[in-house]
């Protein structure tokens, strides 16, 4: 037998080896694909505008925990979480003075069924005050607009074939300004194994929690960390904080982002303390020793004001933030 037809014997027996075994490789690990610039489209600031200016509207009447228009608030995010694939569920609570407040679950299935990273943002606010609503624009219906747009990044990875190391819960919390209510709520569940996740039928328990991701007032570039450099973010972290502000500096390198980004609340060690352990919803995480991160952009004159509007946001910015967000969820996730 000729050498040249030796050799394409072999060769041709190694491809149908290889072949043979690659189903069960694929069925064994998980799929990766490396997120890149393109899942950015899935962001507008258009439709980033449509999510504020529904949620600062005269029919969701400033948002305020138990009020008709948070009512209104509610059905629309969990209209918004079905529309990215998440299977959502709705969990009602009681606040100090008798409100019923409503936390809205969507999940998003990863390969560990038994880890879980959560991305919150609270959509209540003040509501109407001596006659006058509250619309809450920064505060925080700019952290529901982030959210969403992370989730739609999220699942555009997952249309071509990402599979996520974690399980992700999306929670639009309430009663943040019902002194943290819903997150006190969602803590209490979460110890009791009273959510279960749609997917498992499992009780999602505390301990299963590796990461709870907080996103507070980020659409503003009024109080930039540096006055030069008005494009910016700010994370607010502890536990492994080395690796959680490295990921973030790399993924703001690594696309090009450009962000100005302080990791801490502008130098003070005891404004930081209080607003990462103290005044967001990321606090019952903090207090029991769960891993947990917080993205804002700072307090400004705007906030808890009755001019607190979707005209007063920078989108283009808002934007930004959410790319970078995403990106360093695809490190740490």
């Amino acid at each position: 037998m000729p050498q040249r037809e030796k050799r394409s014997k072999k060769i041709s027996l190694f491809v149908a080896i290889a072949m043979s075994l690659l189903p069960v490789v694929c069925s064994a690990e998980v799929i990766r694909v490396t997120g890149s610039e393109f899942t950015h489209k899935k962001v507008s600031e258009s439709r980033l505008r449509s999510y504020v200016g529904f949620l600062c509207d005269s029919i969701c009447a400033g948002r305020a925990t138990g009020s008709k228009g948070a009512g209104e608030a509610t059905a629309w995010v969990a209209r918004q979480f079905r529309s990215l694939g998440l299977q959502t569920t709705v969990r009602s609570f009681r606040t100090a003075t008798g409100a019923i407040g409503r936390n809205v679950l969507g999940f998003m299935p990863g390969a560990n069924k038994e880890q879980y990273l959560i991305i919150a943002a609270h959509y209540d606010g003040l509501g109407r005050l001596d006659g006058k609503m509250y619309p809450g624009a920064d505060s925080d219906a700019s952290g529901v607009a982030a959210m969403l747009g992370v989730g739609a990044m999220m699942k555009e990875m997952v249309r071509i074939g990402k599979t996520w190391r974690k399980s992700v819960i999306f929670i639009a919390l309430d009663g943040k300004n019902a002194g943290l209510s819903g997150s006190a709520a969602l803590w209490k569940m979460l110890s009791e194994g009273s959510i279960t996740d749609p997917t498992t039928g499992q009780p999602v328990r505390a301990g299963q929690v590796a990461l709870m991701v907080n996103i507070d007032q980020v659409g503003s570039r009024l109080s930039p960390v540096r006055k030069d450099k008005t494009s910016y973010l700010i994370m607010l972290s502890a536990g492994p904080a080395d690796y959680h502000r490295g990921a973030l500096r790399k993924a703001n390198e690594r696309y090009a982002i450009g962000l100005d980004l302080g990791m801490d609340y502008y130098g003070s060690r005891d404004f930081t303390r209080m607003f990462y352990e103290r005044v967001s919803d990321q606090k019952p995480f903090v207090e029991n020793g769960r891993q947990a991160v917080m993205f804002t952009s700072g307090i400004t004159m705007n906030n808890n004001k009755t001019w607190d509007s979707p005209e007063t946001l920078d989108y283009t910015l808002l934007k930004k933030r959410i790319w970078l967000i995403f990106h360093w969820i695809e490190r740490v996730i």
